[in-house]
């Protein structure tokens, strides 16, 4: 466990004593149950205002988590602490977020460190009385870690260079790895069957090492020339294949480190994918806006954007800036913030949002907000504070890398030194017993058995659609105890529909459609395309109507039959007092009770019915749910940005366990937060921008692939490409074999390096018997994570199939 850090409050308390005494209690039970709250308790100072110690942990919660946790209950920060969110540049080496947090953790005033290599960001944490955010950024770039002037693209006219040279550059480590295994079968083969020379076949395994350990030698050199030289896993591996090459085991050396490399390679392959979903997030709102200014319309970055400014928003344009509409009237498509499923209608005072997008109207907007401070803003900040978040598995990994290189390099130098000095052995014997013990000790099969299992656990799910982005999730999905999923696009289909046609008394569902769709299909609105749809599904014929004039916020008004057709909400009708009959009223109410969007439909004097429009359930999401529970998965919850009255009709349809509604983004990632702290281990599953904090904050993130938003499925840990919910079961069925198969490989690899070190260091075996069992239980490892590529999924009963 890290170190705790503080943060100290100024509180803003009642001034009778008891009742500041209660509230400073409420307030320090109500911190405690956060996860990463270690204490708390009240002080205070004469001539000032009380203040609460907070300490938090920093490996599972961050600085800005705890000061915006703190600020909700309406304490005040006194700055003693700081934090910067700074970029980095491209590091390949596979444990250079742990060194660059090493480095980091030595400059006087940083008190943690956190990086994340696929975002190639890391969080700093200082404190403010030693140090600064510029002094932050000074030292990460003395240390040689920020990022160059080549990691902005350069933007020219020509287009970058394709061919063969290109796909080089994007492949070099993984080329160098199949280059060193060829030239290691060529030396193997030409040495046992054509009878070569023994200098040409140490000179091709030479090359094979050259080739297969250049990443290993560079990265330990350059942390060596920094004076920072590191004791872990790769300097191990390194030392076991020169050693084996000094007692003349060329081949064993050259297998190592050609399996090695090819285990990063193909690991570093995948590690980018994630590198661009910042910049997809901040991407949808504009970078610049018309300010209106002396009534002329300014175009003007958004950055220069002050709160106050009216910025003029046409039809089709996405919003720059949070605000409130002054004038004007349109529909606004808040799927990327709030998840809703249909634009919503705005008017005068109602709120906006940048990044979402305008319909048919014209608007003006009073901004609200500054840039920096737009809920766009906000959702990419936590993205990036939860990417900067480790995992408990990799804190394991790197506490054992510390301590199990450095305890081998230890024993095996006792090893031969300590038995020539007080005579058991001769120097010559002792050195080969401690070369015996390094080849036995150096963990192939513990490096393997993991990666090997993750690589065809993920291989196998990308067969079947599923893309998985790394190890840590391929187990996690295994572990899971709840998942929470986005109503939009994942529970349902995405996609509004009409669901019910209730005529009223005197009129049919076929003339209701048919009046309905003439006019509709003039209009662009998607409750509108959706009446259309269904009169073509019903291949009902369609007269002419006139010209379609939008009541933005109520309606639409045209003509069919030289009479006047009005269609919308009740709002139509209301505004101008115009009596509604008692049947339309309780039509209304009744589709309004299931969850569903109304329109209501007059033709002249005439009333023609209501239309009851909402967006369907996926097909079988019932019966996929009811495996996730055969699986164990309890609650399965369901988060929507809709309001409660179509969430809880979705969530009867589909089945759930629970639902949460009225959600904007940081109430999605509140509600993960609050379902980790009960389950432990919670997925989430969504498809839009609005669910990609919440993705982030699970413990597995998982998004829809072909209706997810690019930006979510970068920083997803998990895609459903297919689009296909029923995919989901057989992904936590296949983490749980991978779990199984790594659990078998752990104690395989680690019996054998036990049963070996016994062996070798008493002389009961040789390098040769070490080499052999030591690769036999490699290949038994790899060729037991192989099993998965055979994995079928989950039968009906939960039973796995492979």
């Amino acid at each position: 466990m890290s170190s705790k850090l503080r943060l100290d409050l100024v509180l803003v308390l009642p001034e009778v004593p008891d009742e500041r005494d209660a509230c400073v209690q409420r307030l320090g039970v109500l911190l405690m149950n956060r996860v990463g709250i270690v204490s708390s308790h009240a002080y205070s100072k004469e001539g000032e205002k009380p203040q609460l110690c907070v300490h938090y942990d920093p490996d599972l919660i961050t600085l800005a988590q705890a000061e915006r946790l703190v600020r909700a209950t309406g304490a005040e920060m006194t700055g003693q602490f700081g934090h910067s969110i700074l970029p980095i540049r491209v590091v390949d080496a596979e444990d250079g977020s742990s060194r660059i947090e090493n480095e980091l953790k030595r400059v006087d005033g940083i008190v943690a460190a956190s990086v994340s290599l696929p975002a190639q960001v890391v969080r700093v944490e200082f404190e403010r009385s030693k140090t600064s955010a510029e002094a932050v950024s000074a030292a990460l770039e003395e240390l040689g870690y920020a990022p160059s002037a080549a990691r902005e693209p350069r933007r020219t006219e020509t287009p970058p260079p394709g061919g063969l040279r290109a796909w080089y550059g994007a492949n070099r480590e993984l080329t160098w790895s199949l280059t060193a295994g060829a030239l290691l079968l060529t030396a193997w083969v030409g040495e046992g069957w054509f009878a070569l020379s023994q200098p040409i076949t140490i000179g091709i395994f030479a090359v094979s090492y050259a080739f297969g350990g250049y990443d290993l030698v560079r990265h330990s050199f350059s942390a060596l020339r920094r004076g920072k030289f590191a004791f872990d896993i790769d300097l191990l591996m390194l030392l076991a294949a020169i050693g084996a090459a000094a007692l003349g085991e060329w081949a064993e050396g050259a297998f190592l480190i050609f399996l090695f490399s090819l285990a990063h390679a193909l690991e570093h392959y995948a590690i980018g994918r994630a590198r661009k979903a910042i910049e997809a997030l901040a991407e949808l709102a504009p970078p610049m806006a018309r300010v209106l200014r002396d009534g002329r319309e300014v175009e003007t970055p958004v950055g220069e954007v002050a709160v106050g400014d009216v910025v003029a928003v046409r039809p089709a344009e996405r919003i720059p800036t949070d605000g409130k509409v002054r004038a004007g009237r349109s529909s606004v498509n808040q799927a990327p913030i709030t998840g809703e499923s249909v634009p919503v209608d705005k008017a005068p005072e109602d709120e906006v949002f940048a990044g979402t997008v305008n319909g048919e109207g014209a608007l003006e907007v009073v901004t609200t907000r500054a840039a920096s401070d737009r809920t766009l803003d906000r959702v990419v900040k936590l993205v990036q504070e939860a990417q900067t978040q480790k995992a408990p598995t990799q804190r394991f990994t790197e506490r054992f890398e510390r301590v199990f290189v450095p305890l081998v390099l230890v024993a095996d130098a006792m090893l031969i030194v300590i038995p020539p000095l007080i005579g058991w052995l001769s120097w010559a014997d002792s050195f080969y017993r401690g070369m015996a013990l390094l080849v036995a000790s150096s963990p192939c099969a513990l490096a393997l058995g993991t990666p090997s299992a993750v690589l065809a656990g993920i291989a196998q799910a990308a067969r079947r659609g599923v893309l998985i982005k790394g190890g840590e999730y391929l187990e996690n999905l295994g572990k899971l105890r709840a998942i929470a999923l986005d109503k939009t696009g994942t529970l349902t289909v995405g996609k509004p529909e009409v669901t019910e046609l209730v005529p009223a008394p005197g009129s049919s569902a076929e003339e209701l459609l048919r009046v309905a769709a003439a006019v509709e299909r003039r209009s662009q609105h998607p409750l509108a395309q959706a009446v259309v749809r269904r009169a073509e599904s019903d291949q009902v014929a369609l007269p002419d109507a006139g010209e379609l004039q939008s009541i933005t916020a109520r309606g639409v008004r045209s003509s069919v039959a030289d009479k006047v057709v009005e269609i919308g909400s009740l709002k139509l009708w209301t505004q101008d007092g115009v009596a509604i009959p008692d049947e339309i009223l309780d039509a209304v109410v009744t589709l309004q009770g299931r969850g569903q969007s109304v329109m209501v439909v007059r033709h002249g004097d005439q009333w023609l019915g209501t239309i009851g429009v909402s967006d369907r359930p996926r097909p079988g999401v019932r019966q996929i749910l009811d495996l996730l529970r055969k699986l164990g998965i309890r609650p399965i919850v369901m988060l929507t940005g809709d309001n409660r009255g179509v969430g809880k009709a979705i969530a009867k349809e589909v089945g759930v366990d629970e639902v949460r509604a009225d959600l904007l983004p940081e109430d999605k990632v509140t509600a993960i937060q609050e379902l980790l702290k009960v389950h432990e281990r919670v997925a989430m599953v969504g498809d839009g921008v609005n669910d990609a904090p919440a993705l982030a904050n699970a413990t597995v993130g998982i998004a829809m692939g072909g209706a997810g938003t690019a930006a979510a499925l970068e920083t997803a840990d998990a895609a459903l490409m297919s689009d296909d919910l029923s995919q989901l079961p057989f992904a936590v069925g296949l983490s749980r074999r991978a779990r199984s198969i790594i659990r078998q490989n752990l104690c395989v690899s680690l019996g054998v390096i036990v049963l070996l070190v016994l062996a070798t260091t008493t002389g009961k075996a040789g390098i040769g018997l070490a080499v052999l069992v030591h690769e036999g239980s490699t290949l038994i490892v790899i060729a037991n994570a192989l099993r998965l590529l055979s994995y079928k999924g989950e039968r009906s009963n939960g039973e796995a199939t492979a």
